[in-house]
């Protein structure tokens, strides 16, 4: 008696991938497809049909400006102060534009990319004291 020793019979321990891969790179490519197609939301521009008369202006808004420069040299609109004297006058550009009509309490805090934290600081802390919480930062 022989003993026929097959082939098939042997477990088999290799597992194709290929049909995995190449589902896979499918839905890769399909997603990569989707995110270049579509925008975030904030991204789409919406165009209004033209109309005959012009758009209606925009009210003017006066906001509170604090200018900081490198040298530390503050600037609350327009009036330069030195630090002193800051409290007192951030203080008093809030309190004059509370309620009237076309200002803001917003404080736009221009401040150079070289001017000291201690300078940025101190001019929040005063518009804090000042009840002011709303300010928004551009570097330069």
């Amino acid at each position: 008696m022989s003993i026929v020793h097959r082939i098939d019979d042997d477990v088999m321990a290799e597992i194709n991938i290929t049909p995995f891969t190449d589902v896979l790179l499918v839905l890769l490519i399909i997603f990569m497809i989707l995110a270049a197609v579509m925008a975030p939301p904030g991204f789409q521009k919406r165009f209004e049909p033209p109309s005959a008369q012009p758009p209606p202006r925009a009210r003017s808004i006066h906001q509170i400006e604090i200018d900081v420069s490198r040298t530390n040299r503050v600037t609350i609109d327009g009036v330069t102060c030195s630090s002193a004297t800051l409290y007192a006058l951030v203080a008093r550009a809030v309190a004059s534009h509370t309620g009237r009509p076309g200002y803001t309490r917003h404080i736009a805090l221009l401040a150079d990319k070289d001017a000291s934290y201690d300078t940025i600081i101190k001019i929040l802390d005063a518009a804090r004291q000042a009840h002011d919480d709303d300010v928004g930062f551009v570097t330069y």
